[in-house]
């Protein structure tokens, strides 16, 4: 069985006994809501991801991206934690920015 991506998740290419057919399979989508301190930043778009590891790793690359850009500006690694949640509402995992930096 093959995979492509497609605009609408990822389509498999599978060899039946007649030969190749077309099964197409969405991927879960993931929103990284934002907390910091009190404040609630909602994704409202989202992400389509094959796992919820693969969100993970998302959030962290994210995180580290963040957090680098406000030392650039000059700001502190602050206590800000992503929040990863499926469409259904199910919390995934948390993120904090700091452990994403090696603060934590």
């Amino acid at each position: 069985m093959w995979s492509i991506d497609s605009p609408g998740g990822t389509t498999l290419l599978s060899r039946g006994s007649v030969g190749f057919s077309l099964v197409e399979q969405t991927m879960p989508k993931y929103f990284f809501h934002i907390r910091r301190n009190d404040v609630f930043e909602e994704d409202l778009e989202g992400i389509d991801l094959a796992s919820p590891e693969q969100a993970r790793e998302e959030a962290v690359a994210a995180a580290r991206e963040i957090v680098a850009e406000g030392i650039r500006r000059g700001d502190p690694a602050d206590g800000a934690t992503f929040e990863i949640m499926t469409e259904e509402g199910s919390l995934v995992a948390t993120v904090p920015f700091r452990s994403a930096v090696g603060l934590e």
